[in-house]
């Protein structure tokens, strides 16, 4: 007899975006991501953080908070979760794949999640002040005919897991 309450697919695919986004070193923003094919199987996860080989020490990464100055501005040197998810697979064929990610796409990542065949997304919420941005990526995504929904417009009822496990990180709480 199996148990009665369980976490569905959703919720749990959404955990593992949010535990990805523990791993990141970035101070202001913590992203994650999972992929996850067409049988339920997770086969690739990311955060955002610098790509292999760039120490997270290096000072000049984390310096420039308004990216005046293009060699001190995280923004020229992290990946976002989004694309190390995609870099990270485990499987070379991304077709018909469900993407959880813990912030709306950026355009640059949203070419990305095109041209490797994803055709869901599911995202935690959107980035605030960046509504050309979101509205540029959500074009793209109809015009490939790629599915992207909030995970709170979902219907399931395990909603709550989500809430508790986004509370225990401090950028998650509004």
């Amino acid at each position: 007899m199996k148990k009665e309450k369980y976490m569905s697919w959703d919720c749990y695919f959404m955990a593992v975006a949010i535990l990805s986004s523990f791993r990141s070193k970035d101070k202001k923003t913590q992203n994650g991501a999972c992929i996850v094919n067409a049988h339920k199987r997770i086969v690739g996860v990311g955060y955002n953080g610098l790509p292999r080989g760039l120490s997270d020490e290096l000072p000049h990464v984390w310096e420039d908070e308004d990216d005046k100055n293009i060699y001190c501005s995280k923004h020229t040197y992290v990946i976002h979760a989004e694309q190390n998810a995609i870099h990270n697979r485990i499987s070379q064929n991304l077709e018909d794949a469900t993407l959880y990610v813990t912030q709306f796409p950026c355009k640059e990542c949203t070419k990305s999640i095109v041209q490797v065949g994803i055709k869901k997304v599911v995202y935690l919420r959107k980035k605030l002040n960046h509504e050309e941005e979101n509205k540029a990526a959500e074009l793209m995504f109809r015009s490939a005919e790629i599915e992207y929904i909030s995970f709170n417009d979902l219907d399931i009822e395990d909603k709550e897991f989500v809430t508790l496990l986004t509370q225990t990180n401090e950028f998650y709480e509004n």
